[in-house]
């Protein structure tokens, strides 16, 4: 390629001027028009964490349990009994902004790959979903799409849904969150890589023929904001189209070689596709490949090279093959009627060539690692916001107050989403959707057999926190999470992160993200729960405004001995009500809440004072009352504060409540951390405190259950019915009126 005409292409790739100088000096000649392709997805900020990897070094990642951790298709642990989990979190944001219905969907078929590549059967999956207002039209329309597009693809390909999120916030009007996790097991000798070794061994190509849809997502759509619907228009052809059904059987034939050990290095094609299989995988293992071009089967007559080598077509790996298991490979991929091609020969000298014929002509030739370890790695400038000091300075607690209609404006039910989701797929579900947290029956993948134990899932985010503080506010987050975990008797053990931000070239974004990884590293040490994986999701903003800072949590425990069903939050009549965690003094803080946010209209202020060791002691004791069953019914306190969690668990009861010492919208409404309410017999009410007591975790008796009414000292009295209509009618009337075609 000549220079001129390389100076105008590497631009419209999203590569800088910079960028194309170090690809000119790493292959010591200019680059021509295929290897430039394959460089700007490769670079992107999808595939290469450029803007992120110099401060997610600073997260902690390792513990014995720890096989597997960030940097391989999925992170995994293992539990014990010769068993290993797999578990992964990744965004799809962009293109479901563009095509939520298929932006969900291949989202969801994405993570699915990063699990059953590492050898593990998928068998959870969760989607903390983030939008726009509801009273946005658009917003309305891309949640509606999205929530399909989960169910319709996870229902398809026979994988429960069993948790997550749904959060409406003007901050991501135009730009929704769309994140999933996966979860799945495996036998431990099942483990294999995603790395090519062994000179002459074969690069198998399995699964859907390759075809236009996705070309370039990893760099059209990870590496740039929206501004109006035209431009987003022009868009569309970047997102890419799933087929659960061949996602299925793909799945199926992959675990079947896995088990009889067929596969020596195993890969997801997922963003940047072929160019990202074939380099990561020989750069992994130490080798190099040659492609064959003409081998890759396509859905599209003359396609380019380049786009044969960068389309991100769904439902597609690519496996690393000794010669003499090539039969057997193409016969079990016959049976499950998936395609194999060998488009690939591992060879010993480190170079990735493309080539059209294994005897053609070379179309490209580069380090393989060039693409993989030698991408860019920027300390952007940061900066924290120059109105900080102002914004942290407001009284959050300030606005018009009428704690009943306050209350009932905070009540927010999500049942009508999680009816979308199957959620009982392989029976493995003890506590499903619209728990704190998820438990699953933690079953031998070599025989099926429950081993009495339990896994507990639960993603968690909070962008209103993370906007007043986003290290107190991310350290708050990955409490909560662990909280929720402990409500169904688990405790932590790892945690994956999908961290959602802004334009990195705003050096108040790359504040928020550095802020976010110490208070994550912090949190995650203080629960001894190592972060095993994790993604990044850059140029989250609408018209040049940044969303407000939103890394999302998600967690995985261990429930040790699973005898009966956990306690939930339902409660019966004539039990004691206790409060278990940091006792907020005085005038709390208001600042980071709903209340603040969506009746008070204030986004600033300081967050109330959080005790990460206290969190750490109350999570540890409420898991062990659970899994003891020393406690009837069981909440944490999160969004909405304490007044939103007794109207949660009053609703599900159909029990009301008489709690005394709430006597203003700061007591109710205010969201300090690692907090969880209790409910007891009387009987055990004394010798439960002093216990609490002498495992330092602070407990307050503030009221018992009874009668058909939520009576709030002396400002709420509110009928049961009233809070369920309340809770229940917002999302139903919003959303599960309209019709959605994918």
């Amino acid at each position: 390629m000549a220079p001129e005409d390389a100076d105008r292409v590497h631009r419209e790739l999203g590569l800088s001027d910079e960028e194309y100088e170090n690809i000119y000096a790493l292959l010591g000649r200019h680059p021509n028009h295929l290897e430039l392709a394959m460089y700007s997805v490769m670079w992107s900020e999808h595939c290469s964490y450029k803007s992120s990897k110099i401060h997610l070094k600073r997260l902690p990642t390792e513990a014995p349990w720890v096989l597997v951790g960030p940097g391989e298709n999925a992170g995994v642990i293992d539990v014990g009994d010769g068993i290993a989990v797999a578990i992964r979190i990744e965004s799809h944001n962009h293109p479901s902004a563009i095509e939520p219905y298929q932006g969900a969907a291949t989202g969801v078929g994405g993570i699915l790959r990063d699990i059953f590549t590492m050898g593990a059967r998928p068998i959870a999956v969760m989607d903390p979903l983030r939008f726009g207002p509801l009273d946005d039209p658009r917003s309305r329309w891309i949640a509606e799409g999205v929530i399909s597009g989960v169910s319709g693809y996870g229902n398809s390909v026979g994988v429960p849904t069993v948790g997550g999120e749904i959060v409406f916030d003007e901050t991501y009007k135009g730009n929704p969150l769309v994140n999933v996790l996966a979860m799945g097991v495996l036998p431990v000798e099942r483990l294999v890589l995603g790395r090519a070794s062994g000179v002459g061994n074969l690069a198998v190509l399995l699964g859907a023929s390759t075809g236009r849809d996705g070309i370039g997502g990893v760099s059209v759509l990870a590496s740039a904001g929206f501004d109006d619907e035209s431009a987003n228009a022009d868009k569309r052809p970047s997102v890419q189209v799933g087929d659960p059904f061949e996602e299925k059987r793909l799945l199926e034939a992959c675990l079947e070689l896995l088990d009889e050990g067929l596969v020596t290095g195993i890969q997801d094609l997922g963003g940047a596709g072929i160019t990202c299989a074939t380099s990561e995988t020989a750069s992994r293992g130490g080798a190099g490949m040659d492609v064959d071009i003409s081998a890759i089967h396509s859905r599209e007559e003359g396609m380019e090279p380049f786009e044969l080598m960068t389309s991100e077509s769904q439902e597609r790996m690519l496996a690393i093959v000794q010669p003499r298991d090539l039969d057997r490979v193409l016969e079990i991929s016959s049976r499950w009627e998936i395609a194999a091609s060998v488009i690939g020969r591992v060879t010993g000298d480190g170079q990735l060539r493309i080539l059209d014929g294994f005897d053609g002509e070379v179309l490209a030739e580069l380090p393989a690692s060039t693409l993989h370890d030698d991408a860019p790695e920027y300390d952007r400038p940061l900066a924290p916001p120059q109105d900080l000091n102002e914004r942290r300075s407001l009284d959050a607690s300030v606005g018009p107050v009428d704690c009943s209609a306050d209350l009932l404006t905070l009540l927010r039910d999500p049942a009508w989403v999680y009816s979308q989701y199957d959620h009982q797929l392989f029976l493995n579900t003890v506590v499903g959707p619209g728990s704190d947290g998820t438990l699953l029956r933690l079953r031998d993948p070599r025989t099926g057999r429950e081993t009495g134990r339990a896994l507990g899932l639960s993603t968690d985010g909070n962008h209103r926190w993370c906007h007043v503080d986003p290290r107190q506010g991310t350290a708050m987050v990955v409490a909560e999470a662990a909280m929720n975990i402990a409500c169904v008797g688990a405790e932590p053990m790892a945690v994956v992160n999908c961290l959602n931000f802004g334009n990195p070239e705003h050096p108040d974004v790359m504040w928020q993200l550095s802020e976010a990884v110490d208070g994550m590293s912090e949190a995650c040490k203080a629960f001894n729960a190592p972060v095993v994986g994790g993604n990044v999701s850059l140029y989250n903003e609408t018209n040049s405004i940044d969303i407000a800072p939103t890394p999302v949590v998600g967690i995985i425990g261990m429930h040790p001995r699973l005898v009966e069903q956990p306690p939930g939050i339902t409660v019966g009549d004539g039990l004691s009500l206790v409060l278990l965690g940091q006792q907020p003094q005085g005038d709390v803080s208001m600042a980071g809440s709903r209340w603040a946010w969506e009746i008070g209209g204030c986004k600033g202020g300081t967050l109330p004072a959080f005790d990460l060791a206290q969190a750490v002691r109350t999570v540890a004791f409420v898991s062990e009352i659970v899994q003891k069953n020393r406690v009837e019914a069981v909440h944490d306190v999160g969004d909405g504060g304490i007044g939103v969690a007794l109207a949660e668990m009053a609703i599900n009861s159909r029990v009301g409540m008489d709690v005394s010492g709430l006597d203003d919208h700061r007591a109710l409404f205010n969201e300090s951390g690692g907090r969880v309410v209790v409910a007891l017999s009387d009987s055990d009410l004394r010798s439960f405190l002093e216990e609490s007591s002498n495992r330092g975790v602070p407990a307050q008796s503030i009221g018992r259950t009874g009668g058909l009414s939520l009576v709030l000292g002396s400002i709420i009295d509110l009928s049961v019915d009233d809070l369920t209509r309340a809770s229940r009618d917002a999302l139903p009337q919003a959303l599960g009126q309209g019709t959605v075609s994918g």
